[in-house]
């Protein structure tokens, strides 16, 4: 089972649906939430991060276009939409106010279904990379991270770190707010994580806490998510 680290939001109203949906996603090692209603969808959404909504069309209280149209106005996570309907206009409409992807419910398999949500995630995570690759300096309160040059500065004082130690920086710093797991920070780090033991992340980040926080173990950069990983807070 991989161990890819994303969080996914799936919204449904049938629960037979929901855990199609939900066991897929598991076993390839997602994070998987759901909810039942747009509302919900919503309430859920303002509350937490994820990096893809599968938000299904007809739901309870909001319906999905209107969830998919809140949703883009305030994020660009990706968005599939599932539906019963084969209508090609609520497959334009959907993708008129900024879904990504469009699934009718009786027409694809789920190998399909997690080759999309792959497709999307990796497109996603590029777009990410590409902006984080813009931005040379990325400075949060007095914390100075020069990507290019790989200098760090802490409150006008050069901090050293090692080659791991900065590439764990780099990668948390440059998607706030994301939650890494471990299994995911080895693969995207050292480049794999089949033959390291998981607490080697923690190590580092007890390190790199060491060297950037003011008291490691009330940090204010490097947050820990209980049960699943690391996270730089948002900025």
């Amino acid at each position: 089972m991989a161990d890819n680290g994303a969080r996914i939001l799936v919204v449904d109203d049938e629960e037979a649906i929901l855990k199609l949906l939900r066991f897929p996603l598991e076993k390839e090692g997602y994070q998987v939430v759901t909810a039942r209603d747009g509302q919900e969808a919503l309430e859920t959404f303002a509350r937490e991060s994820f990096d893809l909504v599968i938000l299904d069309l007809m739901l309870p209280h909001v319906d999905g276009m209107e969830v998919c149209r809140r949703i883009r106005g305030q994020s660009i996570v990706p968005i599939i939409m599932l539906t019963a309907k084969s209508d090609e206009f609520d497959k334009v409409l959907g993708l008129e106010i900024g879904a990504d992807d469009y699934i009718t419910k009786d027409k694809f398999s789920l190998r399909e279904f997690r080759s999309r949500v792959r497709a999307q995630l990796r497109r996603a995570e590029m777009s990410r990379s590409a902006e984080a690759a813009k931005k040379e300096v990325v400075k949060v309160d007095e914390l100075e991270v020069d990507l290019l040059k790989r200098n760090v500065i802490l409150r006008g004082a050069k901090i050293d770190l090692t080659y791991i130690e900065f590439e764990i920086l780099k990668t948390l710093i440059s998607h706030p707010g994301r939650v890494y797991s471990r299994q995911l920070l080895l693969q995207l780090v050292w480049g794999d994580s089949d033959y390291r033991d998981a607490r080697t992340v923690d190590v580092h980040i007890r390190h790199l806490r060491e060297k950037l926080e003011s008291d490691p173990k009330d940090p204010e950069f490097i947050f820990t998510v209980r049960n699943i990983g690391y996270k730089f807070r948002e900025f």
